[in-house]
């Protein structure tokens, strides 16, 4: 799995920590450091919801290209 440095830099952008995105987001920031890091798909409720926080969309933060695209 790749890392989801898109996910960070929008929660850099927006100041957060990962304990901050964590704590809106209802869970542990050993979840949101999973995410990050590539070791956990979240699922579309939480996916969503971090979205919501960061204003971002799902395309902008969780879609990936087919390779060749």
């Amino acid at each position: 799995m790749e890392r989801n440095l898109r996910m960070k830099e929008a929660r850099l952008a927006k100041g957060l920590s990962q304990e901050e995105l964590a704590r809106r987001a209802g869970v542990s920031r050993q979840t949101v450091n999973m995410i990050e890091r590539g070791d956990f798909n979240p699922s579309i409720a939480l996916a969503l919801s971090i979205c919501w926080i960061l204003d971002k969309t799902l395309d902008d933060l969780f879609w990936k290209e087919k390779e060749g695209q």
